[in-house]
């Protein structure tokens, strides 16, 4: 694969990972909080292998540093909020809002970063979109809102994310390697563990260890797609990038869960399946 195509490569990668982590993220009964402390110490093993790969040379300039730790503090901040935003609404109201959070990554690409992508590039982030609101549509109306107040931090979730991509991209800009903006993110993710603890609601009874076992290889999958996501991000487009990793995820949890548990997609998720598909297509061409 020549070098202009890495960053589809990658992306796939993370696309592939990250459907393969959400098909069984959901297979446990720890506390979410408690889930954030396992993904978080998930993440140092694929920092050291990073450094490794750059052999213990991290960029520890100060503005490196700063964009890198905000790529990781918008992305960990964004998840404890999360957990914040499910106290008071169900996940099929919360989660349709939050996935669309590439348009912000998109529109400050397009506007400071000065991206472009040719009409048929244009084409596939639009396709991307209407993955991202097929697969974000609820097929079920069980819960209940106990306060108006899951908008807020649903909103507060949708523009970190949004945004953590975007500054993804001035980082890798400002270092000389993919590997140290991983590096601070997995540092960001760790600082933030107190922070999760606090918020914890259970006091951690009767969690076990085979329990914490099963749950710290799930999560380390999303620690890999997170790394991969960065070196996509190195070598390609943000606004390109951001739409179609969360676009295509969903496709790999559907044909997972089609496989394990003979679940039968919806008419939307048949067509964000097509939408998808076709937008990876377009992407190899890009």
């Amino acid at each position: 694969m020549k070098k202009q195509h890495n960053w589809l490569l990658y992306a796939i990668i993370t696309m592939v990972i990250w459907g393969i982590w959400g098909a069984f993220s959901d297979q446990t009964t720890l506390p979410k909080t408690l889930v954030y402390v396992v993904w978080a110490l998930s993440m140092v093993p694929c920092a050291l292998v990073a450094l490794i790969n750059i052999r213990f040379k991290w960029d520890v300039r100060p503005k490196a540093a700063l964009l890198s730790m905000g790529v990781g503090l918008l992305g960990a901040g964004g998840q404890l909020v999360l957990f914040l935003a499910l106290d008071y609404a169900p996940a099929y109201l919360v989660m349709p809002m939050i996935s669309v959070a590439p348009i912000v990554t998109v529109l400050l690409s397009a506007t400071f970063l000065k991206e472009k992508v040719s009409r048929l590039g244009v084409l596939g982030i639009v396709l991307a979109f209407v993955a991202l609101v097929c697969f974000a549509l609820p097929d079920n109306t069980d819960g209940a809102v106990s306060s108006w107040i899951w908008i807020v931090y649903a909103s507060v979730v949708f523009i970190a994310w949004g945004v953590q991509a975007f500054v993804m991209k001035l980082a890798n800009n400002n270092t000389p390697d993919a590997e140290s903006v991983f590096v601070y993110m997995a540092l960001s993710a760790v600082v933030l563990i107190p922070l999760a603890l606090l918020m914890g609601k259970s006091s951690g009874e009767g969690v076990t260890f085979p329990e914490l076992t099963k749950v710290f290889f799930v999560q380390i999958l999303n620690a890999v797609g997170a790394f991969t996501l960065v070196y996509a991000n190195r070598y390609g487009k943000a606004m390109v990038i951001a739409p179609l990793a969360d676009a295509c995820a969903p496709v790999i949890m559907c044909v997972i869960s089609l496989i394990l548990y003979s679940a039968v997609p919806t008419v939307p998720q048949c067509i964000g399946i097509v939408a998808a598909i076709s937008c990876v297509l377009i992407f190899s061409r890009e």
